[in-house]
């Protein structure tokens, strides 16, 4: 991924902020035997330091490529939007479109979890995370409605070794130009506008 210097992170608590409000991304490994690299979207819960946690079945054709090598990439984004080239520039025949954006893609060393009461140590972080209100029977191994079942998935313990946070939002250009993309985003109000406004008008603000 390229990441320009003022597309870049601020600082550790940027990145760390918002992936703070975010749980669900693709995990990424590579192809066995040069095949193509195996990506598979999932919901997981980090720590916000050092791990990440998450369980997948047991068929998931993932296992045999974290098996041959256990280095992956978590990707995610949000705060999304189409720029067309007319907002870009005075000039119909000179603007060049873009996309805004927010990602964090942290790579890691996968570990794989089948000790039954292991995973069901993932799986109560996860439903303490995901699902915090209740609502569900005892997760152990040996018990409750749902110990039948752990045979059927496989935990992961993602240990982060490097984070990449990039956030796009034309931050190079003069204030009034990033303001005009901002009024045009509230007037456009697609689907993610309102989110990548947020997100462009909170990196104006830190300059």
């Amino acid at each position: 991924m390229l990441i320009h210097p003022w597309d870049a992170a601020h600082d550790e608590t940027e990145w760390r902020s918002w992936l703070a409000t975010h749980d669900f991304g693709q995990l990424a490994a590579n192809g066995v035997n040069g095949g193509p690299p195996m990506v598979v979207p999932t919901h997981f819960v980090f720590d916000g330091d050092r791990e990440i946690v998450l369980h997948l079945a047991r068929p998931n054709p993932i296992w045999a490529a974290l098996e041959a090598n256990p280095t992956v990439v978590v990707s995610v984004h949000d705060d999304y939007a189409f720029i067309p080239g007319t907002w870009r520039s005075d000039s119909p025949d000179e603007g060049v479109p873009t996309s805004y954006y927010a990602t964090v893609q942290l790579t890691c060393r996968a570990e794989i979890v089948d000790d039954k009461e292991a995973k069901a140590k993932i799986l109560r972080r996860q439903l303490a995370h995901h699902q915090p209100e209740g609502g569900h029977g005892v997760v152990a191994a040996g018990e409750g409605p749902y110990h039948r079942m752990l045979p059927g998935i496989r935990g992961l313990r993602l240990e982060v070794a490097e984070v990449r946070a990039k956030f796009k939002y034309d931050d190079k250009k003069p204030v009034e130009f990033q303001e005009q993309v901002a009024a045009r985003l509230a007037e456009r109000d697609l689907p993610g506008d309102a989110d990548a406004r947020a997100q462009q008008l909170r990196r104006l603000r830190l300059r």
